[in-house]
């Protein structure tokens, strides 16, 4: 990808929310459906993932820098 990844909040929509979707899924943080909206679950998912990572430098439920780094090292690119 080029530049920097974007930051993602609710109400965002797109791949960049599916690939998220997918990953949370991966480590069973996700259930919802994959349809790249960022809608409260996804946001109650990032939020949990981050509480259970201790992320505390993002905003809560905000997949920013940190967050991103962070779930992408530790699932694979779907």
């Amino acid at each position: 990808m080029e530049g920097r990844p974007p930051v993602l909040r609710l109400g965002d929509e797109g791949p960049e929310v599916t690939e998220l979707q997918l990953r949370l899924r991966q480590i069973g943080l996700y259930a919802g459906d994959i349809d790249g909206d960022y809608d409260r679950v996804v946001e109650g998912s990032v939020r949990t993932y981050q509480l259970t990572r201790v992320i505390l430098s993002e905003q809560s439920g905000v997949y920013g820098t940190a967050t991103r780094t962070s779930l992408e090292s530790e699932t694979s690119e779907p």
